[in-house]
């Protein structure tokens, strides 16, 4: 049975279709999407589409899209990038919650509160060089883990 992912951001277009083609190219019966929670219009961000090329990532197809009830009610997991964005989903969707983890929740380098994926829009290289490499490791561990389980159950 195939496992829908839905990994989010603020606007859709550096961190979440990043980290989304990343879990996608892992394999097996998962199905991975993204959204924001503030996305407006257009592709993904040209640096970050960049460096995901360097590596084989194709995000030349990618929108930006909201957001919404639908799209969480689907998911079996809903992946964040900070602790801010799954306070605001707790907010609008109490009931999705308990599906809700931090995409860099398994950095174990860093102490717990210092585990989000911070949003390289409108920043320099540099921070879009850091996060595009936070991301990629934050997904190996989660490609693990959800291989490892065989599942979306993984905490």
């Amino acid at each position: 049975m195939t496992k829908r992912i839905l990994v989010v951001c603020t606007g859709n277009i550096c961190r979440s279709p990043v980290a989304a083609a990343m879990l996608q190219q892992g394999g097996g019966d998962i199905e991975v999407v993204s959204a924001g929670l503030g996305a407006g219009k257009g592709g993904a961000e040209q640096r970050m589409a960049a460096l995901a090329k360097a590596d084989g990532y194709d995000l030349s197809q990618h929108q930006a899209r909201q957001v919404d009830r639908q799209l969480l009610a689907e998911a079996d997991l809903v992946l964040v990038m900070s602790a801010k964005q799954r306070q605001l989903i707790a907010r609008s969707w109490p009931e999705m919650l308990g599906k809700t983890l931090l995409f860099g929740m398994w950095r174990t380098d860093k102490p717990i509160n210092e585990r989000d994926i911070p949003d390289p829009y409108q920043r320099s290289d540099e921070v879009c060089q850091f996060v595009y490499e936070a991301i990629k490791s934050a997904s190996i561990t989660w490609r693990e883990k959800l291989k490892n389980t065989g599942s979306t159950s993984v905490w």
